[in-house]
């Protein structure tokens, strides 16, 4: 009888980091014996950091991906009385954080190619709003799995409808379209720092940006309770900061962001070559656009079968997502949807499945999982 083979994991964050150990052992080392470690100097220069990377004026730690979302709308003033529109293909985070707030999400349907939202069904919804609901004030583009939504005619429908427009850059850190970081085209955005993310910090964080100075200093007030000067709230706020241990660790993280990137593509590529002429089609690449292969996701209607073959060889693999948030317990029936009724969301939930993809994947288990997928046209 052969042993089963070892499995490589559809996510790996401890790999991560493993790959830059001793610099992140010192810099934890580092914020450890400042002797503080709440918004302290680890965090200021990380914030700097992020935001000349990215290419934006601020950045601004926060607990959590879903906190630095609601901070914007916060921020924005948007919260009861307010609709904020959505997909419903997306982590739940997205819909939880317009909730946080007290605002209406509107989930509307996605592109069945890219897997972001529909921009003529943004229009649509812009110019015509579902009876019933409070007033359109936002709209949540999810940049997914890596890769830019189609964010131009997105931006136009929101300018002439007078509507903030958010990048919800959970998944997809140095992305770029037209040649400029995701992040960097709305009003502000928000980055979730989860282990798993291209930067992801070893426990929760979040970061926020925005070109906009008075929104980054009321949001820099309102994640810790609304104070300008210590004890005294000006603005109602919240407590949501990134600890100084997280930020010194994302500090080295992002040392290596670009080149993790570059091996996350390479890796993509050498998938897309395994799969040509095979039942399953490589991920649909938007023109002009830089992906980051957050995730590289398959679709197919025997998914479960392909999912069974990949495991019995060692590979593990993924469901991003299993349920949309409009068909969830918590949200059925309860949370408005646009026209199309996110039918295209529902069938991509059936079908789309992960495979692993993270800069530490050896040559060696990338090979496996290539003839793994070779093996699937047999």
């Amino acid at each position: 009888m052969h042993d089963s083979p070892i499995m490589i994991p559809q996510a790996n964050p401890g790999a991560g980091y493993l790959a830059q150990k001793e610099a992140i052992d010192a810099a934890v080392q580092r914020a450890l014996a400042s002797g503080w470690y709440i918004l302290g100097k680890e965090g200021e220069a990380f914030e700097q950091e992020f935001a000349a990377w990215l290419g934006a004026t601020r950045a601004i730690g926060c607990a959590n991906g879903t906190d630095a979302l609601a901070l914007i709308l916060r921020g924005l003033g948007i919260g009861e009385g307010a609709t904020v529109a959505t997909v419903s293909h997306t982590a739940v985070a997205t819909v939880a954080a317009i909730e946080m707030v007290g605002a209406t999400p509107l989930l509307l349907d996605i592109d069945p190619d890219t897997y972001t939202m529909d921009p003529d069904e943004l229009a649509a919804v812009l110019e015509d709003p579902p009876p019933g609901l409070p007033p359109l004030r936002a709209a949540i583009a999810v940049h997914l799995y890596g890769q830019a939504c189609d964010l131009d005619p997105m931006l136009e429908a929101c300018g002439r409808a007078g509507v903030a427009l958010i990048e919800d850059c959970a998944q997809c850190h140095g992305a770029t379209l037209h040649g400029r970081k995701l992040g960097t085209l709305g009003t502000a955005a928000a980055f979730s720092l989860y282990p798993t993310k291209n930067l992801g910090a070893l426990g929760d964080g979040g970061v926020l940006a925005t070109d906009d100075f008075e929104l980054a200093d009321r949001i820099a007030a309102i994640r810790q309770y609304g104070w300008k000067e210590r004890y005294v709230s000006s603005l109602v706020g919240v407590n949501s900061r990134l600890d100084e241990i997280q930020a010194a660790i994302l500090r080295v993280k992002l040392t290596a962001l670009d080149a993790g990137n570059a091996r996350r593509r390479a890796i993509a590529a050498a998938f897309d070559a395994a799969l040509a002429g095979g039942p399953l089609a490589p991920p649909m690449r938007r023109e002009d656009a830089e992906h980051v292969f957050h995730q590289y996701v398959l679709r197919g209607p025997r998914r479960a079968e392909v999912m069974a073959r990949l495991k019995a060889q060692g590979i593990g693999t993924g469901i991003h997502y299993p349920v949309p948030v409009h068909l969830q317990p918590a949200y059925k029936g309860r949370v408005a949807l646009g026209p199309a009724g996110c039918a295209e969301t529902t069938r991509a939930a059936e079908e789309v499945f992960s495979l692993p993809i993270y800069p530490e994947l050896s040559d060696a288990q990338v090979e496996r999982i290539c003839a793994a997928l070779r093996g699937l046209a047999e």
